[in-house]
């Protein structure tokens, strides 16, 4: 079995400074916060903590060994920006292709990188014994009216509130056919542009070593479709439009993104696939073709494809965690809505060299860590889990899938359904035979779409699987009631109702037949009141209902509590029980799969309900309540938990529903 790292004594000797012993206590900094992936780079070992979702990198203790800094490296990465949407009536001659959102804003300061927008890697970052705060910004929305542009993303920081914070600002999102594009850390791309400069669209400008600029888009002429430019990403600027006017014409592919070794050689645990080895972050979304045809090309580094818009479908959107773009639409002849992607969210990764660990880890795949004599392995996106050991593995295993999306309010029909948790399903003793040909494929479920109108309900969650000598999979979470005609929909844990829809009921407790030595959990989703939309299912718990008589939303049902094996106090794997504002019912964190709370309904004026403790959105606020104008919260990412029903009424509610969070696999054996 090959060491993931060496003692402090043969660390030492290498970097050609003297050890007194081999038992010496000199030691790196020591730090909590994030997801841990611990690994070498030639004779250096590294640990590095991951962000996918907003927390704290607290420093407890500064590096008593002098050869070791007490400096740390950063990627922080923001939030995509949404592609362009477009709604075309029956008469129109063409359609019309929307520009893609501009990736977020990319900052680096791993020696023999970059930043991006062409800049040199930044110097690293001293710190003390204190607490960071990590923010992680959300993509932006996809265009999804009549010639909307996609809206930014948020900026991702690191030691937000310090003296000395490092922020990346979000990608612009993308034009429409009357709309420009707009700047960001990467700008958002044209839309299509029209003949004689009607429906003028500008490309947004990237901000300074963070990113590039978007593409321009153009018209086909009378009788052919215009197509919108790709976004900016951090490697390259949005491609245009192709063919000028009087021609077919083809969207512009999304900006290249750029790559990152920050988390270790490999790097297999975070980012997504480029387009040469390593893990890229930050491409810009593929910008539309109107009509019949598909969109552009892409999707680079994490960024969205452009729509297919015949038969006309909602755009890609950008990866979460790699601060992709989304897509532009298409436009379409016919009448209609076509939305643009979502951006993906960003990501914040820290760090530094440490000092001497005696542990090995017998396999490779995700992010490495090591705690209470067990070496971990957690899959915050896909990969491979491969025993390098020679020998037989006795692994303990977690899955969770992505949840559901929340559900859309409205005037007529009240607050929208939480959506249900991805199902969760554990093994305590699971025997990896030896070598490639025994690997295990691990795939992770992604967060469904929270509804954002009639006609555009919420999705789903994606299945997580792991795939070798036996297939085991957790189902994706159960969407949350949009209105009477798109109802909750059964998933690992169902999707809330509101009106007079049903529940959505678990598919969880009875999935994978015949795979012995496994616990599955889910639960259905609850009633609605009938106005206030009822909280979705959980994992450990269903989903509340909404009581009738304008009383209350929905409570999202709670999740479950990590197993002891992987409850590591360095790591903030899961939720500590209250994000989606409720309170769980054991404390010590590391929940996951937890419900979405209900949407808000203002007869009188109803708050939207928490979400389950263990990552669940809450629902969102209806008008009339302090604050009326909050959204529907999206569940947590890597935590498989679902979002929240947006809020019933006129304006000022916030009627879409919240997304879904990401799914995890967890897996872990005697170090």
């Amino acid at each position: 079995m090959a060491p993931i790292v060496t003692s402090l004594a043969s660390i030492t000797r290498q970097f050609g400074i003297f050890a007194k012993s081999a038992t010496s206590t000199l030691s790196g900094l020591t730090a909590t916060g994030g997801v841990i992936s611990d690994y070498t780079d030639g004779p250096a070992v590294y640990r590095a903590h991951i962000f996918t979702s907003s927390g704290t990198f607290s420093v407890s203790a500064l590096a008593t060994d002098l050869a070791l800094p007490n400096n740390v490296d950063y990627l922080v990465v923001a939030g995509g920006g949404g592609g362009g949407g477009d709604e075309i009536g029956a008469a129109a001659p063409v359609g019309r292709g929307m520009g893609g959102g501009g990736a977020g804003g990319y900052r680096s300061s791993v020696s023999g990188e970059s930043s991006g927008g062409g800049g040199s890697a930044e110097s690293s970052y001293s710190v003390s014994v204190r607490s960071y705060s990590v923010i992680v910004g959300s993509g932006g929305v996809g265009g999804s009216g009549p010639n909307s542009g996609g809206t930014s993303g948020t900026a991702s920081v690191f030691d937000n509130g310090g003296p000395n914070p490092i922020p990346s600002t979000g990608g612009g999102g993308g034009g429409s056919s009357s709309t420009n594009a707009s700047p960001g850390g990467s700008g958002g791309g044209a839309g299509f542009s029209g003949p004689s400069g009607i429906h003028p669209s500008s490309p947004g400008t990237g901000t300074t070593n963070q990113g590039y600029a978007g593409g321009t888009g153009n018209s086909g002429g009378p009788g052919n479709d215009g197509a919108g430019g790709g976004g900016g990403g951090a490697g390259g600027a949005g491609n245009n439009a192709t063919t000028p006017y009087g021609g077919p014409s083809s969207g512009g592919a999304g900006g290249l993104g750029l790559s990152s070794n920050i988390a270790g050689p490999t790097n297999n645990g975070i980012g997504a696939p480029g387009p040469s080895p390593g893990r890229w972050f930050a491409g810009g979304g593929g910008g539309g073709r109107g009509g019949s045809g598909g969109g552009s090309g892409g999707p680079y580094a994490g960024g969205g494809s452009a729509n297919v818009s015949s038969p006309p479908s909602v755009s890609a959107s950008g990866t979460y965690g790699t601060g992709g773009g989304g897509g532009g639409s298409g436009g379409q002849i016919s009448s209609g809505v076509v939305s643009g992607g979502n951006g993906g969210s960003g990501i914040v990764v820290v760090r530094y060299q440490i000092g001497s660990l005696t542990a090995t880890a017998k396999a490779t795949g995700g992010l490495i860590s090591f705690f209470g004599g067990k070496t971990i392995h957690t899959f915050t996106t896909s990969g491979t889990f491969t025993n390098t050991s020679g020998s037989p593995l006795s692994v303990e295993y977690v899955l969770a899938a992505g949840g559901g999306g929340g559900g859309y309010g409205s005037d007529g029909y009240g607050g929208g359904g939480g959506a249900g948790a991805g199902g969760v399903v554990y093994h305590p003793s699971f025997t990896v035979s030896t070598g490639a040909p025994n690997a295990l494929t691990v795939t992770i479920g992604a967060g469904g779409n929270g509804g954002r109108g009639p006609g555009r309900a919420g999705t789903n969650g994606s299945n997580t699987t792991i795939t070798g000598p036996v297939t085991v999979t957790a189902n994706g979470g159960g969407r949350g009631t949009d209105e009477v005609s798109t109802g909750a929909q059964p998933g690992g844990s169902g999707g809330g109702s509101n009106y007079t829809a049903s529940p959505g009921s678990a598919t969880q407790p009875t999935a994978n037949p015949g795979v012995p030595g496994i616990t599955q959990y889910g639960n259905a989703g609850g009633n609605s009141g009938p106005y206030e939309g009822a909280g979705g299912g959980g994992a450990g718990q269903a989903g509340q209902n909404g009581v009738g008589g304008s009383v209350s939303a929905g409570v999202g049902g709670y999740g479950i509590q990590l197993p002891t094996t992987f409850r590591n106090p360095i790591s903030s794997v899961g939720d500590p029980g209250t994000y989606g504002g409720g309170s769980a019912p054991t404390p010590g964190g590391y929940w996951i799969a937890a419900g979405g709370g209900g949407g808000g309904y203002p007869t009188p004026s109803i708050v939207g309900a928490f979400g389950g403790a263990g990552g669940g959105g809450a629902g969102g606020i209806a008008p009339g309540v302090p604050g009326a104008s909050s959204s529907a919260q999206s569940g947590k990412m890597s935590t498989g938990s679902g979002g929240g029903g947006g809020s019933g009424g006129p304006a000022p509610a916030a009627p879409t529903g919240g997304n879904g969070g990401s799914g995890i696999v967890l897996i872990a054996y005697p170090s």
